[in-house]
């Protein structure tokens, strides 16, 4: 029987799963990790510690429960991306990895390289206007504030690219992740953008490219030790895990959406033509020769745990039934979910959480209930800006832990007006990775997708009035406090 292995290495955990030709899922296994938060608007990593320990424990696990007379055909590896991992011309890590959007350090950085590329011309090659989550400031930044280390850097990885290195020995970028290590990569042309490519790098050598199924090396010795996989076993390049996790819920063509409940929220669109939006990522898409559009915010389930922590730590299941108990609207209570910054559509790393409307009748459950709309109302901002696309929404469906909370996933469909569906598998995107293994070493076909849909989640029509008020009030909280809480944000620094 062939077998196929998918590692994703999250926020918060790596999980991996052994699956069958057919998407049958024989073994799953899961490390919990946790991130590094050193200074205000820093996340870092240590690649080799966290991401390369948890995939070599999760795969020699998984190789332990192959059954007899069956074998691992292909492996694929994602990860939280785009991340920065520069290393030596021994593939040693000189610093953490620093991670994708959530980490705000280059705000200077990003404003000189969009001077020097020019606004229009970067939004037009890239996709998008260069953010937090762009891979050349954070380049530039440590070459400026870490000279000494980036001189000891030769090469430069994503999370998953330098996994693929250390299985296989190949220096390889995929289309999709390089897609956002803006401005590097021009989405429109499906390759790297020459002219900048020596200005940003500064001496690091460019890998090559491959798309997220294409077969990229096979398993060397090192990396057969390290994991107990075979020597020889072929690895294709991967991805950007929520590119996996869309990919594994068949959101595959032209209208289709994922929203992804997690640490933060992240939507996936599949798109029709290439377009653009300062406002939102335009990158190519996980099948080749495909476009995709992009959105992500700073907080989400990080929030709601923050909040499960500060209040005393109760059972989840408790904070559900307390906030289920709540009415919609939350009895006037509005949440601004920036306690992290924000990513879109407001790209602002001093932004700040804000609670409007609390009084002495508020409770626990208030207080979650409006988290959950705060998210929510977000997301509906970032949902029209997708309508507005040359390909508008037509199906979403919805992924993530996040889905453990009725309330979340109940007030995104009734603030949003959008049905979601929830596929019968939801794993994640290690299952994902799986079917890019099967169909890059051509056990399936590219156009096999294991996903089947088991619920949805539609919107209730008698909370659409009171959430369309709401949500023009919620509207209003960030201009309006914006400047209040840069000045409270410059004393964090």
């Amino acid at each position: 029987m062939e077998l196929f292995v998918g590692i994703d290495m999250g926020t918060g955990s790596s999980k991996g799963v052994l699956v069958t030709v057919d998407g049958e899922i024989l073994a799953s296994e899961q490390r919990a990790h946790t991130m590094s938060l050193p200074h205000p608007g820093w996340a870092e990593v240590d690649a080799e510690a966290v991401w390369w320990a948890d995939v070599c424990a999760i795969a020699s696990t998984l190789v332990a429960r192959v059954p007899a007379g069956s074998s691992i055909e292909g492996v694929c590896v994602s990860g939280v991306g785009p991340c920065l991992v520069l290393t030596d011309s021994e593939l040693r890590p000189v610093r953490p990895a620093i991670l994708y959007g959530i980490d705000s350090r280059a705000t200077s950085e990003i404003v000189e390289m969009t001077e020097l590329f020019g606004a229009a011309e970067i939004l037009s090659r890239c996709g998008k206007s260069l953010s937090s989550q762009a891979i050349g400031p954070k380049i530039e930044w440590v070459r400026n504030n870490e000279p000494e280390v980036f001189a000891r850097a030769t090469r430069w990885y994503g999370s998953n690219s330098y996994i693929v290195a250390k299985l296989t020995g190949e220096y390889v970028q995929d289309h999709h992740t390089a897609s956002q290590c803006d401005p590097l990569y021009s989405v429109r042309e499906f390759g790297w953008n020459t002219e900048w490519v020596d200005r940003v790098l500064g001496g690091l050598e460019l890998p090559r490219l491959a798309w997220p199924s294409e077969i990229v090396g096979r398993v060397d010795a090192r990396g057969a030790e390290a994991t107990g996989i075979r020597v020889g076993t072929p690895v294709v390049a991967g991805t950007v895990d929520a590119y996996a996790e869309a990919f594994s819920v068949g959101v595959r063509h032209p209208g289709d959406l994922m929203l992804m409940y997690g640490s933060t929220m992240f939507l996936v669109q599949v798109l029709a033509d290439y377009h653009t939006n300062p406002a939102l990522w335009t990158t190519t898409g996980v099948q080749s020769g495909t476009y995709a559009l992009a959105a992500g915010t700073s907080t989400a389930g990080s929030l709601t745990t923050w909040l499960q922590t500060l209040t005393g730590g109760a059972p989840f299941d408790v904070l559900m039934r307390e906030a289920s108990a709540v009415p919609a609207g939350a009895e006037g209570l509005l949440v601004l979910p920036y306690l992290a910054g924000e990513r879109t559509p407001v790209f602002d790393a001093d932004a700040r959480g804000v609670m409007a409307g609390l009084t002495l009748r508020h409770g626990r459950g208030h207080i979650f209930r409006a988290a959950y709309e705060g998210i929510s109302f977000g997301i509906r901002q970032i949902l029209e800006m997708f309508d507005d696309a040359a390909t508008p929404v037509s199906r979403a469906v919805a992924v993530g832990g996040g889905l453990r909370s009725p309330v979340w996933a109940q007030a995104l469909s009734d603030i949003t007006g959008r049905t979601q569906l929830v596929t019968e598998q939801t794993i994640g995107a290690s299952y994902g990775d799986s079917l890019l293994a099967a169909i890059g070493v051509g056990a399936v076909s590219p156009e096999t997708d294991w996903a089947t849909v088991a619920s949805e989640v539609p919107p209730n029509p008698a909370h659409k009035a009171l959430y369309d008020d709401l949500y023009g009030n919620w509207l209003q909280l960030y201009p309006a406090t914006r400047d209040i809480v840069h000045a409270g944000a410059q004393l964090t620094k």
